[in-house]
């Protein structure tokens, strides 16, 4: 999770860069300014931990927090009214 100045250009660069940064280590974007990533074990959670520290922008705020995949599988998503339009039709279309 972080939060990156972004008033300066030089403050836009470095947060466009750290961005970068996660995006190609294989981050993945669970919503704006908060990414995850998969570690198989906590050896490897502690490498990318430490690639961070390496990379996070001299200003703003990084945070990290390492949870289990179990944890992970219980997070609850919450979102606005949700819409079911029913299709009153014998077609079907399945997208792989």
């Amino acid at each position: 999770m972080f939060d990156l100045p972004v008033l300066s250009s030089a403050q836009r660069r470095e947060y466009t860069r750290f961005r970068k940064y996660l995006l190609k280590s294989g981050f993945v974007m669970q919503q704006e300014s908060i990414y995850s990533k998969l570690a198989l074990n906590t050896s490897i959670a502690q490498r990318i931990e430490d690639n961070v520290r390496k990379n996070k922008p001299p200003e703003g705020l990084v945070q990290m927090l390492t949870i289990t995949e179990k944890q992970y599988g219980r997070m609850e998503l919450l979102v606005g009214e949700v819409t079911s339009e029913v299709i009153q039709s014998d077609e079907r279309l399945i997208i792989l």
